[in-house]
């Protein structure tokens, strides 16, 4: 029996009561001690971002306030005057923070599948003090220019200095989920999206203009599976599963970016597969390499990452492995030039049938 799931609410509670100085070491034990039952892992992915949340530093290290409302402010009383704004800022000494961070995520089984593990999406957060109030070589030529400071370097190796953090934050959509209910969502999402086209396509024709004649073709007819399209979320679990990969936890080696949003009213719901370990150089189809070439890279490949059949995963995420790697050697397997085990060469033959990419 799976115990009850950790809730949102809880993990921000405890994310926000994580001593900075300890947090790193502090947060898989103290998700763990929290949620009964489940054994938690962490895993930083490289993803380097900054937040739109900034705040004024004093030139005696006070805080004044939010960073746009206190250039509002101001504005407010120069009357507007980019020009006196910039000539009153450019030598004061008056500076900025911003929050900078990457992602981590958590991890904890909930059972044997593949799918059987519960997520938590984090950003680990540094309060940095990032730059003058104004870049003090050119003048703002609007207001979105003071708004967006783009004067500032922004790089994940700084020698900025760090006012706060490391703090975590809880992402607010997707930042929590039971992969297994998140992919049957996925699915059912799908489907039922599809389903409110069924009359539409119901009475769509393809038509088809020969010299002598007009050909129509229900639509429907032309796509038999159109209702039983599986997302490439599904598949990329579902391929895991009956691959030589499913010796391994599918989150021992990847991590997964979760969309939630609506959009035009309708949600959306996916997700991008994150690798947690990059090969060291890329794999590409070079023109006139064999297909026996490729198959020593991909084997090597696999032993770099530590994971049978990796290659393949990280075709479909479609920067580490060129895709059409996997087209050649799918070409290679009908025409009996080389091998792959069996269950392996059954994923890669339905994925160059039916392409899926990230």
């Amino acid at each position: 029996m799976i115990p009850k799931l950790p809730d949102a609410a809880t993990v921000a509670g405890l994310l926000a009561g994580l001593d900075p100085a300890s947090a790193d070491t502090d947060l898989a034990p103290a998700l763990t001690a929290e949620f009964p039952g489940f054994s938690f892992t962490v895993a930083a992915v490289d993803d380097f971002f900054w937040r739109d949340a900034r705040t004024v530093i004093g030139t005696d290290g006070r805080r004044r306030g939010d960073h746009r409302a206190w250039v509002e402010g101001q504005l407010r009383e120069l009357g507007g005057d980019l020009t006196a704004f910039w000539n009153r800022h450019r030598d004061s000494g008056f500076r900025f923070s911003e929050w900078r961070g990457t992602a981590v995520f958590a991890f904890a089984p909930t059972g044997p599948g593949v799918a059987d593990f519960v997520q938590i999406s984090l950003e680990r957060e540094h309060e940095f003090l990032a730059g003058p109030v104004v870049d003090p070589n050119y003048r703002p030529y609007s207001a979105d220019d003071l708004f967006e400071p783009s004067w500032v370097k922004r790089e994940p190796v700084t020698d900025a200095k760090v006012l706060a953090g490391p703090v975590y934050r809880l992402r607010r959509r997707g930042g929590l989920v039971h992969m297994r209910n998140f992919l049957a969502a996925r699915q059912r999402l799908e489907r039922d999206q599809r389903e409110t086209k069924r009359p539409e396509l119901e009475a769509r024709v393809i038509r088809e203009v020969g010299l002598d004649s007009v050909t129509e073709t229900p639509f429907l007819d032309l796509n038999l599976d159109w209702f039983d399209f599986v997302p490439r979320e599904n598949r990329f679990f579902a391929d895991w599963a009956r691959s030589s990969a499913a010796s391994d936890r599918i989150f021992d080696h990847w991590a997964f970016d979760i969309r939630d949003y609506e959009e035009r009213g309708q949600r959306q719901l996916s997700f991008i597969p994150r690798p947690l370990k990059m090969p060291a150089e890329r794999l590409l189809l070079d023109e006139g390499m064999s297909v026996h070439r490729l198959m020593e890279r991909i084997e090597a490949i696999d032993a770099e990452i530590g994971l049978p059949f990796a290659w393949f995963f990280l075709m479909t995420h479609g920067h580490w492995v060129d895709p059409d790697v996997g087209e050649a050697i799918a070409k290679g397997l009908r025409a009996w030039r080389v091998r792959l085990p069996d269950r392996d060469a059954g994923v890669l033959l339905a994925w160059a049938h039916r392409r899926y990419l990230f």
